[in-house]
């Protein structure tokens, strides 16, 4: 039986960066679509950019699965694509923000096999617009969490 393939498409926004913050995911596996968001009340953009693959790789029910991410965060994309994010945990992550949740992403990573694809925000590709209108929408929300993690 071959693993699934997955589609994701991520976004986060946060108004004031830092301030309230949220995500949104859209995950597509043959027919299925299901979408995905949350907010927090205090946080940054890049946090709830990646956040939001992390949501969406833990949403995943077969381990191994195919998942190319479409993202418009450079921030996660380079990170990964380009190695950095390895670099920085031999190196503890001094000196670099959001460790909780990398370390949380290189967790759920390893049990895929994740491509990252960036694509321009804000450039009229239908599903980032999704995203980013559930992430928005998800930062407005009433009573929002705290963002356990953030710290400025």
């Amino acid at each position: 039986m071959s693993k699934p393939k997955i589609t994701i498409y991520t976004d986060g926004a946060a108004r004031g960066n830092p301030g309230p913050g949220g995500y949104g995911i859209v995950l597509i596996s043959g027919q299925h679509r299901k979408e995905l968001s949350g907010g927090y009340r205090y946080t940054t953009n890049n946090r709830m950019e990646l956040l939001a693959v992390i949501i969406a790789l833990e949403a995943l029910k077969i381990e191994g699965s195919e998942v190319t991410v479409y993202t418009d965060s450079r921030y996660v994309a380079d990170a990964v694509t380009k190695g950095w994010v390895f670099a920085w945990v031999s190196k503890r992550f001094k000196g670099k923000k959001n460790a909780d949740l990398w370390l949380r992403f290189l967790e759920i990573y390893k049990k895929h096999q994740v491509r990252f694809v960036w694509v321009k925000g804000h450039n009229d590709n239908p599903l980032n617009e999704r995203c980013d209108q559930l992430a928005v929408a998800a930062s407005m929300e009433s009573a929002l969490p705290e963002d356990e993690g953030y710290m400025e």
